[in-house]
């Protein structure tokens, strides 16, 4: 197949967590999306989300994994970064490098912090240590526009908070679909990831991430706000750190060399 690309799902307890593949490389790099895998899980779209990883395809296997299909209320990021760790036992997939996007990256530090032995080298893009001020903003937001079902407001807030105003002018045109593309039949999954988001707190645990890292935002970032990669940068030993002039939240989707910046810290 192209890329080598698959679609799968791993069982956990009484539901199953979805995951795509694709590479040949004997390394695993492990990503890890942000809040919107609360609204559609990446199950059945390797092919579509493989392109930006074409670099790595040689030395790794990339796998992009979603939270579980089922999940109760009051899960927390603690519980999903040992989720994770049980679908990497499950997979045979002994360590690898995690790149954690936004809610992912909270997701990835307590993988780093709770299971060391899973994680070679940590990439946080767009995330914090904890639940600050901006980011309890909008997610604040977002859970009101979801219990309501107001889903195209949902994503246009989204989208005005994430992308640069270059993009957003191309964007905006298409606003009138986003009522009706990706609406989810229940929010409850999206809601519940929301919600761990407001409980998250790492600052007392991350100076015990051990291994390389890297950190990645946009100076303009206005979710979690760059002094949330800044925190990140003081509190883990030995971290890098890139912030991009001019871009925000979705610095993971506008900088031309987001992923040539991971491979190469990853190579080194």
């Amino acid at each position: 197949m192209l890329w080598n690309a698959k679609n799968g799902r791993v069982p956990l307890g009484d539901t199953e967590m979805e995951y795509v593949s694709f590479g040949r490389g004997a390394r695993h790099l492990i990503v890890l999306p942000g809040l919107s895998d609360g609204l559609a899980t990446v199950g059945g779209k390797a092919l579509l989300l493989a392109p930006p990883f074409r670099r790595f395809f040689d030395r790794y296997t990339v796998w992009m994994f979603s939270r579980k299909n089922r999940m109760p209320a009051g899960t927390a990021i603690r519980d999903m970064a040992e989720d994770q760790a049980r679908a990497m036992e499950s997979l045979g997939i002994g360590e690898a490098a995690v790149l954690g996007v936004s809610e992912g990256g909270m997701i990835a530090q307590m993988l780093a912090v709770m299971h060391p032995e899973r994680v070679s080298a940590l990439i946080l893009a767009v995330t914090a240590p904890y639940a600050n001020e901006m980011s309890r903003g909008c997610v604040n937001r977002w859970i009101g526009l979801a219990r309501e079902g107001r889903h195209r407001e949902l994503m246009i807030d989204t989208a005005e908070r994430s992308y640069s105003p270059a993009y957003l002018k191309k964007y905006r045109k298409l606003y009138p679909l986003l009522g009706h593309v990706g609406r989810p039949a229940s929010y409850d999954r999206f809601l519940v990831n929301a919600e761990a988001i407001l409980s998250f707190d790492a600052r007392e645990e991350i100076g015990r991430i051990a291994c390389p890292a890297l950190i990645l935002d946009g100076e303009e970032d206005q979710i979690v706000g760059a002094e949330a990669s800044r925190e990140l940068h003081a509190g883990i030993p030995g971290s890098k750190m890139h912030l991009y002039p001019g871009l925000g939240h979705a610095a993971y989707e506008e900088a031309k060399d987001f992923y040539d910046r991971i491979c190469d810290f990853l190579e080194a």
